[in-house]
């Protein structure tokens, strides 16, 4: 009986821990915008590659 208040404190603190990473990565803004970067190397011009590898 031990055994399972410890996994079940464990699994808590666990789940704790990934709630507040996940609330501070929302509050500092990392998946504001998903779409952008995949759609910006769609659309990227090869004279402008260019341009900047001379």
């Amino acid at each position: 009986m031990k055994i399972i208040i410890i996994l079940i404190a464990t699994s808590l603190v666990v789940a704790l821990t990934f709630l507040v990473l996940f609330i501070r990565a929302v509050k500092a803004g990392q998946f504001d915008d998903t779409d952008a970067p995949a759609r910006r190397m769609l659309f990227d011009s090869k004279s402008e590659n260019q341009s900047d590898s001379s």
